[in-house]
């Protein structure tokens, strides 16, 4: 093939501009998903702060019998507790299979200050129960009276009465 002359349009195509071309109809599509990506990165926050997924506050478990060591475990959950500037509140008591039962006491954050009951200083407050729960309650509400009158803790009496209900007395304690 002789070159072209002057007048006469040329319609062959370079072999460097069949390569380029190639090169393009191949590279753009395959690159697209990537610039893409790259496009919507720069769009998404870069620094996210660190989500919290799950927490526990701390807790204690303890094994009793009977009424007076449930309330020796309720006390020792309080001191427990203490050290972390919390409560203790009774998650869950359990029956176990050699009559003994098991008690676990969360933590929780203080509650504001509260009055359980209205009686004279020094008077004994006495509530009736009939579950454990009731009695850990009754313990708790005690021991908030006598901290809120300047007490350090409520002393507990068990009473099992004629009738065969139960009941416990607190008496403040400096």
């Amino acid at each position: 093939m002789q070159p072209a002359t002057h007048g006469e349009e040329s319609h062959r195509i370079a072999p460097t501009h069949i390569a380029a071309v190639a090169w393009r109809s191949v590279l753009i599509p395959a690159a697209l998903p990537a610039l893409l990506l790259v496009a919507v990165a720069a769009c998404a926050p870069q620094n996210s702060p660190p989500q919290q997924i799950e927490a526990q506050n701390p807790s204690v478990t303890y094994r009793y019998r009977g009424d007076q060591e449930l309330l020796e475990a309720n006390q020792k959950a309080m001191n427990y507790c203490n050290q972390y500037h919390s409560v203790a509140q009774t998650e869950n008591i359990h029956n176990e299979s050699d009559g003994s039962k098991t008690v676990i006491f969360n933590c929780t954050a203080l509650p504001p200050a509260q009055v359980a009951t209205t009686t004279t200083p020094g008077a004994n407050m006495v509530y009736p129960y009939r579950t454990d729960q009731e009695l850990l309650e009754a313990s708790r509400n005690a021991d908030l009276y006598c901290a809120n009158r300047g007490s350090q803790r409520a002393v507990a009496t068990v009473v099992t009465n004629l009738d065969g209900t139960k009941s416990v007395s607190f008496q403040c304690t400096p």
